[in-house]
């Protein structure tokens, strides 16, 4: 994983409390099931829900580039969809253990501007990386009402 300005903390994922053990292989197994066919590059997310539910996506590639979806968006559009709006920790794996794109940032920022999460390069999958959704996404936008 290349270095970082960011505050991270690296695990080994054997070391791991059980909950996030199981975040990490239920991210490597969906991110098998990314419809990747333009980049090649595929993504899985798992996330957890504070109700402790999980929930997981994987990135969908479209011709129409614009239409993809992220692996890290899937996951929390259904978490929503099945009514969790409150999450305590997201498991990303990838090529590279990257971290999500601006918009996944933005969208994750909504719910939990805090959010601890896991990168997990998946050619090196017993170590992950944690860093701080806040970190990631300093001055997110926020829509005041008032």
């Amino acid at each position: 994983m290349p270095e970082s300005i960011l505050p991270v903390v690296t695990h080994k994922v054997a070391d791991l409390p059980l909950a996030d053990r199981l975040l990490v292989q239920a991210a490597l197994t969906v991110r098998l099931r990314a419809h990747a066919p333009y980049s090649k590059f595929l993504v899985g997310a798992a996330l957890h829900a504070t109700e402790g539910k999980l929930f997981s996506g994987c990135n969908v590639e479209n011709a129409s580039y614009g239409l993809t979806n992220c692996a890290e968006r899937t996951a929390i559009f259904s978490a929503v969809a099945a009514g969790e709006k409150t999450f305590s920790r997201l498991v990303i794996a990838s090529a590279g253990g990257v971290t999500p794109c601006g918009a996944c940032r933005q969208v994750l920022a909504e719910f939990a501007p805090n959010l601890s999460i896991l990168l997990v390069d998946s050619d090196h999958p017993e170590q992950a990386i944690e860093v701080n959704l806040a970190h990631l996404l300093p001055g997110r936008f926020i829509f005041d009402r008032s």
